[in-house]
């Protein structure tokens, strides 16, 4: 995209925009111009346009970040990606965040192709999810720690059937920890695998997206896919084999170690979870709350911080999951005021610390 600068009237800054003649404007601009509307909404410019030339007025520092909204747009149309609302609000995010810097442009990040299946391609959304993925594929073993909605899961599990499209693996095996607000499996009604399935179920769920649903049921017959509760997975080595183990803020500090010892020859693991949404019993330590501290610094094994930043449900969570780390970082003050003498521990706290390789 080039640009041609005007003399700047006295109200502010004037840039003008030149649209190369390969996009449809209408795509661009989005039906009804939405698009615009968005970009004028999100950043204090003006937006008058003629033609393919755009030009913007406003302040020097909103005219820049306008520029730079259209320009991504321009690169993911080029991919042969369409626009929405969504797409431009988040690409305006990650600028007005100034996320990642010159050499992680938007538009890279919501070109990564994870997987395609029936014409739907799974993409991260965000920055600190495109590191996510990139950190998968560079260690052995990642944990993806977040809160509800910012893809840990669903990511891991795209991977997941990556490896196994690609024959870098032999078999997936996704495994949750069967504890859930207080209640036990022998007081559920039904056969134990009736018991055991309300809390694989979204586990199932994320797989009819990624993969034709009338193959999956004799991939699970074969083993090719596995669904379990992390008890099943007690002394087996899992060998070439894609593991993730999700909801690990139930575990014990016992079963984690049990699980991540399971880690055979040519596996990867991927554990996810949400330190502020614990349902052990009182008392019970989190297995995710303490691994960190445990295995920091231990080679070929990442930690990735997932934040509210990162959230891509209904835009109304990212807020309410905002809110909740307010309110914890308040009450987080409050105790230590009232026990100067006794900070809380660091593996105790919600952390919004980017992506750090071990």
């Amino acid at each position: 995209m080039t640009n041609q600068h005007a003399p700047s009237p006295v109200s502010g800054t004037r840039q003008t925009v030149v649209v190369p003649n390969s996009i449809d404007m209408v795509s661009l601009f989005g039906p009804g111009d939405e698009h615009l509307g968005l970009l004028e909404r999100t950043f204090p410019v003006s937006v008058h346009v003629r033609g393919n030339r755009v030009t913007l007025t406003g302040e020097p520092a909103a005219v820049a970040l306008a520029e730079r909204l259209l320009d991504e747009l321009v690169a993911i149309l080029r991919t042969g990606q369409g626009l929405n609302a969504e797409t431009v609000e988040r690409v305006a995010g990650m600028l007005k965040r100034e996320d990642g810097g010159p050499d992680e442009r938007p538009a890279d990040v919501l070109s990564l192709n994870i997987l395609s299946n029936r014409g739907r391609s799974i993409r991260p959304k965000t920055l600190n999810q495109k590191r996510y993925v990139e950190t998968i594929d560079r260690h052995t073993v990642t944990f993806g720690i977040g809160p509800a909605g910012t893809g840990k899961t669903y990511l891991a599990m795209a991977k997941a059937v990556q490896a196994l499209q690609a024959k870098q693996v032999n078999r997936i095996i996704l495994s949750r920890p069967a504890v859930e607000a207080g209640e036990k499996l022998g007081f559920l009604p039904g056969t134990l695998s009736e018991k055991i399935d309300p809390y694989l179920r979204p586990l199932y769920d994320a797989l009819h997206d990624m993969i034709d649903p009338e193959s999956i049921p004799k991939l699970l017959a074969a083993g090719t896919i596995e669904v379990a509760p992390l008890a099943y997975l007690r002394g087996r080595s899992l060998n070439d084999s894609f593991i993730v183990l999700d909801e690990a803020q139930n575990t014990t500090p016992e079963q984690m170690k049990m699980f991540l010892t399971r880690l055979g020859f040519g596996s990867k693991i991927v554990v996810t979870g949400d330190v502020t949404q614990v349902d052990l019993p009182s008392g019970t330590n989190s297995g995710l709350r303490v691994v960190e501290g445990i295995l920091d610094g231990v080679e070929d094994l990442a930690f990735v911080r997932l934040t509210s930043h990162d959230v891509v449900r209904h835009k109304l969570v990212a807020r309410i999951v905002a809110a909740y780390d307010d309110f914890d970082a308040r009450e987080e003050a409050r105790r230590a005021a009232r026990s100067p003498g006794k900070a809380p521990r660091a593996s105790d706290r919600p952390s919004d610390r980017p992506v750090s390789d071990q």
